[in-house]
Parts: C-alpha cells; structure tokens; sequence
C-alpha cells in the first residue's frame, strides 16, 4: 500500500511538472536525434541542451503518457521553457523537425540553388524563381537579374516544410542583418554604392586564401579602377565562363560577357558570389597600400607589386620557387598555371613554359654510361663462349 503510495505520488509530480513549465521564451536551440537513438538518448539530448530539467522523470512522464515510442529522428528546434508534453509530442509526431543547410562562402547562385533544391525537397524551378524575387531585387535595389552575392553564406534550419521562397528570404534576412551601417559610410567615402561594394568582396572572397589578405586585395582592385585600368580579375572570368574550371586559360579572356573585366573597365554588374562578413568588411575597409599587381605563390599567399616589371620580377620568381619545389621538372613545365597580371599570364608566358625542351640531366649520362658498361661486359662473355660453344657465342654478341 505504501508503495503503491509512492508510485502515485510520484506519478502526480511528473504531470505536476509538465504542466508547470514556462511558456516558450527565446531563440529557438537546435536537437540533434539521431537515426536509431533511443527515448533516453533524446533525453540525454534535451538535458545537455538545457531544455528539460530532471531527466529521469521526464522519461517516466513520457513513458507514462506513450510518447517514448517510435520518436523521429532529425533536427530539431525548440524553444526553452516549452512543456514536456509539447516536447514529447514533437519527437513523437515529428513536429518541429528541420532540415539543416550550410552555404560556403563564395558559392554561387549557381551552386546555391540545387543545394536548397535537395535539401527542402522542391523543384529546382522554384529555387531559380524565388532567386529572381522583383519585390526582394527592388527593396535591396538590385541592379542585376537575380539575388546573387545577397544569399548570405551561412548555416540555416529550415523547418520542415518550408518554400523556396521563404529560405530564400530568410538569407536576404540574414544579409541584411549582417550589414553593418559604418558600411554605408565606407561606401560613400570609396564613391562606390552598396552593391558595388558587394560586388567587390565577392571578388576578394573568390580571389583571397589568407584572411590577412583580404583588404589588401580589395586595395589593389579599388586602385586599379582608380587610374582607370582593368580590373582583371580571374573570378569575373570564371563567372562569365558560367561553369567551374580549375585555372584561368589564356583563351578564356575572350570570353563575350559584361564580367569579362579584361575587355570591360570598372567592376562587373553585379556579385560573382556570396561574401562572408571577412570579405565585406575587407571591401569596406581596404589596406592603405600602392600595390597595383599581385601573383600568387604555390603556398597560397600572393605577392604583391607596384609596377609592371616588378609583377614580371615577382612572376619569375614565384616560377622559380615552383620549380624548385617540384622534383618533376619537366611534369611542372606542363602543368604550371599561367603568370597573371593580377591573375592571369600573357600568351608568351604559357607558350614559353610550355615549350621546355627535355633537360640533358646526369641521370640520362650515367644511364648511358652503365649501357656502354653492359655492352663490354656482354663482348667479354661472348669471348669466353665462343672459345666453346662457337655458334652460341656469335649469337649473344649480337644482340
């Protein structure tokens, strides 16, 4: 009787405690369930989360009340304070569940859209739609088709459910808070617009592999189209190619296309990518520096110059260190890149590295010299055996 007591008691504190939550308050917090996990992992999950206090009689709530059967896995976002009993049935019935995407940095449109495509389960029409929103290009005042460059790189969870349309608008959301307003003042005193300065970090993100690196990138472009030169900018090519390709090539800088900035001076239209906050800010706040060229080196920092013939000095050397580096010689000929002037080499260059003649090496001498070697000691052997076997020995000596 006395147990049966206590069992009631406890029984009534369980109810007693689901039904004395809080109201859900704050950011919603990510569960993660995983395939095959059981009731009480769940529960290990919420706890290490702090959505649920006394684990143990959360789990007998549940049981009591059937809901730690068959629960769904995936993710999941809920709020703190939320009762048990709406958290139970959310693992139960699936409720809340989220698919989770991660945009990299520097991905394109073109990249953006199919992964959104897998990840909400809709047609890639409804992606290609949502990125060309009028209503969202003309509040951000958009001069290009779609929202490129406005997509912010970042990790999102969608619930279940959710259009096209909304995660699209939830990243332009994500963009917009990102911004900061010193930007806008960065802009005007750089006389560019806000996509202008957004078209630029898309080329620093695109272009840069150091952090470090970043503003003085942005600082060589913002000066070349100071003195009204080309940008030549390998991104804006890549972008114009409109499909991924390893390494610029010389053939590809005649490519027809409003982006191609070997052919059009000034920036391009628009974004040739997502800029993270990094490369924003770089384009808002580039380094004070004179450089007017640059060419990256094997370990992926760029080396940076003022005039033309040092950039040639710095490309010489760069393919020295590269040809230093790789025992292949005559393998690296080959498949050396290109020197750029901010990116790319001349027609001369690639046909100079690339008609390197086989090098008379010491190995080819030695090898000749063990052949000779082999030759004498095959006539002495021959020799020996043409003293008994005659025919034989004839025959070995003229192979």
């Amino acid at each position: 009787m006395f147990r049966g007591e206590l069992h009631a008691i406890f029984v009534a504190g369980c109810f007693a405690l689901a039904s004395c939550a809080q109201h859900p308050y704050g950011a919603p917090t990510r569960v993660i369930i995983p395939r095959g996990a059981s009731f009480a992992d769940a529960a290990d999950s919420l706890s290490n989360a702090k959505l649920i206090g006394w684990r143990k009689m959360f789990r007998v709530y549940a049981r009591l009340t059937g809901g730690d059967r068959k629960i769904k896995p995936g993710t999941y976002l809920l709020r703190h304070g939320t009762p048990w009993s709406d958290i139970v049935s959310a693992l139960h019935g699936g409720h809340g569940l989220v698919n989770t995407i991660t945009i990299p940095e520097g991905y394109t449109i073109s990249q953006i859209v199919p992964l959104l495509s897998r990840t909400l389960k809709v047609p890639e029409d409804s992606v290609q739609a949502a990125v060309r929103d009028t209503s969202l290009l003309a509040r951000l005042d958009i001069p290009s088709p779609t929202l490129e460059g406005y997509l912010f790189p970042d990790t999102y969870a969608f619930p279940i459910g959710t259009t096209a349309r909304q995660a699209v608008h939830e990243m332009v959301y994500d963009f917009e808070r990102r911004w900061k307003p010193e930007w806008n003042a960065r802009a005007e005193s750089l006389q560019v617009n806000r996509n202008d300065l957004v078209t630029m970090a898309s080329i620093v993100e695109r272009e840069a592999r150091l952090p470090e690196e970043r503003p003085v990138i942005a600082a060589v472009y913002y000066n070349r189209l100071r003195k009204g030169m080309l940008l030549q900018a390998d991104p804006t090519i890549q972008y114009a190619l409109g499909h991924h390709v390893g390494r610029v090539l010389y053939k590809d800088l005649t490519v027809e296309s409003p982006y191609n900035t070997y052919v059009h001076k000034g920036l391009p239209p628009g974004p040739v990518a997502s800029p993270g906050v990094a490369s924003l800010n770089a384009a808002a706040n580039p380094a004070s520096v004179p450089y007017l060229y640059f060419v990256a080196s094997p370990d992926g920092h760029h080396e940076f110059r003022m005039t033309l013939d040092e950039h040639a000095s710095a490309i010489r050397q760069v393919r020295a260190a590269k040809l230093t580096s790789d025992t292949g010689i005559q393998r690296l000929a080959l498949a050396t890149p290109a020197p750029r002037m901010t990116g790319i080499s001349s027609k001369k260059a690639v046909t100079k590295s690339t008609a390197v003649k086989k090098p008379t090496t010491t190995k080819s001498v030695a090898a000749k010299k063990t052949k000779a070697k082999t030759a004498i000691r095959r006539t002495s052997r021959t020799k020996k055996k043409t003293t008994t076997t005659g025919t034989r020995g004839t025959s070995t000596s003229s192979k």
